[in-house]
């Protein structure tokens, strides 16, 4: 390590800044988001530091560099495409023991400006001491995508709590390991799902309760996590989703969930197998919700992982309901329903502005051999109807269609496993759609959609599974 990693606290403190371009806008950025007050020296200015000086945000003086610039400085940045001009400013830095930083010039600098995570008060700081900046940022956002933007909320709780925390605990030891057991447990889930009062609730009661037992394990507190595992493809994941995968004690699982996206569920978690196909349930719904309320009562982090998204046919307010009656905790986070991921993957939009303006979610269950949905709502037109799990009752369902107005020669579409590399899709008119899709042997989980906006899949189709 040739330079030491510092955080200097420049608030409301006099930075120069020499140079007026892009280069120069992007520090001054930074600067401004650690309160500092900005000095800019430069006979022209770019549009974006044109904006902060009329905003009152920077201090700009129309000048070339003098080294009396830097009189009373806490730091220098010279951002000029001048080598000259940055040589000089570095060198009356130095001269003056002021931390100075020459953009893409390490032999030049005291300082270099690192690539920033921030989720303040949270700040992680990475630097490649001016070799490679370029990496630097790729490493940044390796990070971004692994620290939820709430992190920053934990800080500031943890920082409400310290008094109280140094209060309760004489010895350093035993506030690590409380912080530890916090850290690991409930009370930060509810925190990153957007709990915060109830996650102080908590911290105040398990401050209060006998800390010689061992309450702030995190192995003695369940919870449930209700997750929207997306239509298949692994990517279209949430980052919120893919975080508690990982931390899983069981996964409760779903048909629909693609073998990719069970793929990064924790490795030794328990798994779960709850899928529902036609006339062959593994459990009852009611059933379901128990075994959730059950695993999280003996303090399980339970993933509950469906596919799509859990309150779009999913059934997971019914699931909820069964853990608020009995006091679990959980945390709900939604997906990218097949809708909007098969029809996207498809080329297929679901609205458009010449052809249809809204947009109707159907599922397509038959019970007891009957369809019993609403014919007149879906058979109106400039209108896309999407159904979930209309295979079986698809004859039925085009038939009535075509019976309530809709004409037989609409366009429609049949996606089976949309997103993924085995992703199929039938393109026929309302009246041949049916036997299409036998001809072609589609077989479930497909999505049907019936509108104007199929024939556009002609031109807008960009997903090619198996080219890869």
């Amino acid at each position: 390590m040739q330079a030491l990693p510092i955080f200097i606290n420049i608030t409301q403190r006099r930075c120069v800044v020499i140079g007026g371009g892009d280069v120069a806008a992007r520090k001054v950025t930074m600067l401004l988001k650690a309160n500092a007050a900005v000095v800019l020296y430069s006979p022209e200015l770019c549009h974006e530091l044109s904006d902060l000086v009329s905003g009152g945000k920077i201090n700009h003086i129309n000048a070339n560099f003098e080294p009396s610039q830097l009189d009373g400085a806490c730091l220098v940045i010279a951002a000029t495409d001048d080598v000259a001009v940055n040589t000089a400013v570095s060198a009356a830095a130095m001269a003056l023991n002021i931390p100075v930083n020459v953009v893409d010039s390490p032999a030049l600098c005291t300082f270099t400006m690192a690539s920033i995570v921030e989720r303040s008060p949270i700040v992680i700081a990475i630097s490649s001491e001016g070799n490679a900046p370029v990496l630097a940022r790729y490493i940044r956002t390796k990070i971004e995508t692994m620290l939820p933007a709430s992190y920053g909320r934990i800080a500031e709780i943890a920082g409400e709590f310290r008094d109280k925390v140094k209060a309760k605990f004489a010895t350093t030891q035993q506030r690590r390991i409380f912080w530890e057991g916090v850290l690991q447990g409930p009370i930060v889930e509810r925190i990153l799902s957007g709990q915060d009062e109830a996650a102080r609730r908590a911290l105040d009661n398990l401050l209060a309760d006998d800390q010689s037992s061992d309450k702030t394990d995190p192995k003695h507190h369940g919870e449930v996590y209700l997750v929207g595992g997306g239509p298949g493809d692994p990517d279209l994941l949430t980052f919120r989703a893919l975080r508690l995968m990982q931390q899983c004690d069981v996964c409760v699982y779903d048909k629909l969930v693609s073998p990719e996206v069970m793929e990064l569920v924790r490795r030794d978690a328990e798994l779960i197998y709850v899928g529902k196909s036609r006339d062959q349930h593994t459990l009852p719904q009611e059933e379901i919700n128990e075994l959730l309320a059950r695993l999280a009562l003996e303090g399980k982090r339970v993933l509950r992982l469906k596919g799509g998204d859990p309150f779009i046919f999913g059934r997971g307010g019914e699931e909820i309901e069964t853990l608020m009656q009995r006091g679990v905790p959980f945390q709900v986070v939604p997906g990218i329903t097949a809708a909007n991921g098969v029809s996207s993957y498809a080329g297929i939009p679901l609205t458009h502005r010449d052809y249809a303006q809204a947009c109707l979610f159907i599922t397509g269950h038959l019970k007891e051999g009957t369809l019993d949905l609403d014919w007149v709502a879906m058979s109106r037109p400039r209108q896309t109807v999407v159904i979930y799990m209309g295979l079986v009752g698809m004859e039925k369902i085009c038939e009535q269609l075509i019976a309530h107005g809709v004409s037989p020669d609409m366009p429609a579409a049949v996606v089976q496993q949309g997103t993924t590399q085995k992703q199929r899709v039938v393109v026929a008119t309302l009246k041949d759609l049916s036997a299409k899709v036998k001809e072609a042997q589609i077989k479930a989980p497909c999505l049907t959609i019936i509108g104007e906006v199929v024939q556009l899949r002609e031109r807008l189709n960009w997903f090619e599974p198996g080219a890869n």
